[in-house]
């Protein structure tokens, strides 16, 4: 009877040991950091991560979280400096550098709804005194750097230490986007015309002087041409010139020839003219020479009759 009432309080004694000992000891992980709450005043700040002691039953740990954090910011409407209107996507990475602070201002729920009225602020004050092509192109790097020291600097009344900001997305409302790319694409269009007009300018400028140097060359090369055949019949002129004065019947008699040769054709024979004719003096006379009256001619040559002569 004695052994099992021992050993009941034993067991007793065992229970509310693990008990006091669960309620006294917690550990705290790397990833995070612990503050020590007494009857809700905080006690003490633990960074360092392990085994701990706390007052059992009176103290009680919150943890935080230590790592990088993210707060995703909605898109809002924000006014450039030249009145233009953009709708500026952003987030922000954050951690808890002073619990003790995080703890007493904002804790762990409403942190980043804070943080976020904050950002939008930022946004709106560093962004609304920058023109649109500055959030779009030029100032974007800066731009953010502000914003990140801005932010930064009012969060650490928090014991928030704010490590960066970047601008996801910079864009105009979509009834400004329309407008926007209706003027860009009327201005295109209005480049293009002038393209095409200085083209057709240049190239009927090019035809023109082509067409002008044709004329020219063709104009040079006819006068040369001519030249050349005035020279050419000029020659041809003092050689048959010459040829003449050298022998006349012999010309006379080649060139008689040349005319026979090209008056009588194949199958064109057909003259028309008077059997004593001089184109045919060399038919009766090999000398040329017509017959007197009362002569007649050779019989070394006798003449052809012509067609349609009596």
């Amino acid at each position: 009877m004695k052994l099992s009432l021992a050993g009941g309080v034993i067991a007793v004694v065992l229970i509310v040991a693990l008990i006091v000992g669960y309620s006294t000891l917690f550990t705290v992980n790397q990833t995070q950091q612990a503050l020590v709450v007494r009857l809700g005043q905080p006690v003490r700040v633990i960074t360092q991560p392990g085994l701990d002691v706390k007052v059992p039953f009176i103290d009680s740990v919150i943890y935080v979280d230590k790592r990088i954090l993210d707060l995703e910011s909605p898109a809002q409407e924000v006014i450039a400096s030249d009145q233009k209107r953009l709708v500026v996507d952003a987030f922000a990475r954050y951690r808890v550098v002073d619990p003790l602070k995080f703890y007493q201002t904002v804790g762990s729920a409403g942190a980043n709804s804070q943080l976020a009225i904050l950002l939008n602020s930022a946004l709106r004050s560093v962004l609304g005194g920058a023109t649109l092509v500055d959030v779009v192109r030029d100032m974007r790097e800066q731009l953010m750097a502000q914003v990140r020291g801005q932010l930064d600097h009012e969060a650490q009344q928090f014991g928030i230490q704010v490590v960066d900001v970047r601008i996801r997305r910079a864009d105009l409302p979509e009834q400004n986007s329309q407008a926007v790319y209706q003027r860009m694409q009327t201005e295109r269009q209005r480049e293009a015309a002038e393209f095409r007009a200085q083209g057709s300018q240049k190239s009927q400028e090019i035809r023109a002087r082509a067409d002008r140097d044709v004329t020219v060359l063709l104009a040079d090369a006819t006068s040369q041409a001519e030249q050349i055949r005035g020279q050419g019949d000029s020659e041809r002129n003092r050689i048959f010139a010459d040829a003449y004065n050298r022998d006349t019947g012999f010309f006379a008699f080649y060139r008689s020839m040349q005319a026979y040769e090209k008056s009588m054709q194949h199958n064109d024979t057909h003259l028309v003219l008077k059997p004593d004719s001089d184109f045919f003096r060399y038919f009766g006379n090999p000398s040329g020479q017509q017959p007197t009256d009362g002569q007649s001619a050779p019989n070394t040559l006798a003449a052809p009759k012509p067609a349609g002569a009596k």
